[in-house]
């Protein structure tokens, strides 16, 4: 037999086990209920069933037949009403038992009854129980009144195997809503992450672009008056800054909208994504936003994933626009190595010794998530890197990141 028949055998025993699942409650619960009812008249099943009392066994009869229907049928409606199909199935058990009537396999309704309201019985669990074992002790007073040999012992050793039913379904409720509760707190924790995620990349998107757009904009304003004939490259810079900041923007809407798309849809997000590559845009922005800046790349550049490639880019524009927010004017330098196993990326920002400039103070994540170097942090401890930030001790803040590479599979 070949894999492919092999699969194609398995495919067809699932197809039943598929369908049944797909099907309500309500139709599985009436086939049980149907089930069960047919199997108790069947002949060879007939002595197989919960029994007590004892009593002078009676011969069948019609009352009898519509017991064990009573016992069976209201299964179908187990998960919907748990302890109205209880209550009919045990009075119909009792009826059945203190009139003398033989063994039958639709007695196990009983049990299944029990189960389910252990299960599936969401309000007034105590008053259940208790009005269950109050009809039980109802029960045994008949049929010991009736003459029934069982004693106290025999009675009791009943009672703990149905109260031992009602505990399994209990436990079964208990373990289904611990999985509920793990899946939904699973469910919050990973929300919680995307919207640190958003926040992080709006943060990084917002900050830069706006701070080089008010840098460029003011140094325009005093152009204006002091060299009209510069200004026009200004405003130039005001407009393309503008124009990447919406492109960042559209590709991060896009990412928050691709839920689904196919492989083709993913792959053109990742094309419009900010990468590595792409640091030259950021230098060259800092330079039109009058930050002196200088640019080495070492290493050949291969292409990375692109958590990998958009971590390397926020961490140049978060220190970009440090030094253009806290240290403007000040020489930046940034570097970018790429080794075999990471990615070193270390922008240093001059100042005087002592001096405040060029020395951002990292916010904590805070309630809302992280921000700046510390949402920063963050994402490069994400990808099993590390990233230092801090004041130079001759004046001046540097930011040291590396990130392990991950070859883009083929």
């Amino acid at each position: 037999m070949t894999s492919h028949q092999a699969s194609w055998g398995l495919a067809r025993l699932r197809a039943p086990l598929d369908w049944w699942r797909e099907e309500g409650a309500s139709f599985q619960d009436g086939v049980l209920a149907l089930v069960l009812a047919l199997l108790a008249f069947a002949p060879t099943l007939s002595n197989i069933g919960a029994q007590i009392g004892d009593l002078p066994e009676r011969p069948a009869s019609v009352l009898s037949v519509a017991l064990t229907l009573a016992q069976t049928l209201p299964l179908a409606a187990r998960r919907r009403w748990p302890a109205a199909c209880l209550a009919v199935v045990a009075a119909a058990f009792a009826a059945h038992q203190a009139l003398g009537f033989g063994t039958t396999f639709g007695s196990v309704g009983l049990y299944v009854a029990l189960y389910s309201a252990g299960v599936h019985q969401v309000r007034f669990r105590r008053s259940t129980a208790a009005a269950a074992s109050a009809g039980y002790l109802a029960l045994a007073f008949v049929l010991n009144r009736l003459g029934s040999p069982l004693g106290v012992a025999d009675f009791s050793a009943f009672y703990l195997t149905l109260a031992a039913i009602w505990l399994v379904g209990s436990s079964v409720r208990v373990r289904r809503a611990q999985e509920a509760e793990r899946r939904r707190l699973a469910a919050e924790v990973a929300t919680a992450a995307e919207r640190a995620r958003i926040a992080r990349e709006l943060h990084d998107v917002v900050t830069h672009h706006v701070t080089a757009m008010v840098v460029q904009a003011d140094a325009a304003q005093f152009l204006i008056t002091s060299a009209p004939e510069r200004a026009g490259e200004g405003l130039v810079a005001v407009s393309d800054t503008g124009r990447r900041a919406l492109r960042e923007l559209r590709y991060l809407l896009g990412v928050l909208e691709a839920t689904g798309e196919s492989a083709a849809g993913e792959a053109a997000q990742a094309e419009r994504a900010p990468a590595l590559g792409r640091v030259t845009d950021l230098v060259e922005g800092a330079r039109r936003s009058g930050q002196p800046v200088e640019f080495s790349e070492r290493g050949e550049r291969r292409p990375q994933p692109v958590d990998v490639e958009l971590a390397a880019y926020r961490v140049v524009q978060e220190a970009l626009t440090n030094a253009m927010k806290y240290a403007a004017g000040q020489p930046t330098r940034v570097s970018v190595h790429h080794g075999g196993e990471r990615i070193q990326i270390t922008v240093i920002t001059d100042g005087s010794a002592g001096s405040p400039q060029a020395a951002p103070v990292p916010h904590g994540p805070g309630p809302q998530g992280g921000r700046g170097l510390a949402g920063l942090r963050a994402r490069v401890r994400m990808l099993d890197g590390q990233l230092e930030a801090g004041p130079r001790p001759k004046g001046g803040f540097e930011v040291r990141a590396t990130i392990p590479t991950k070859p883009v599979q083929e």
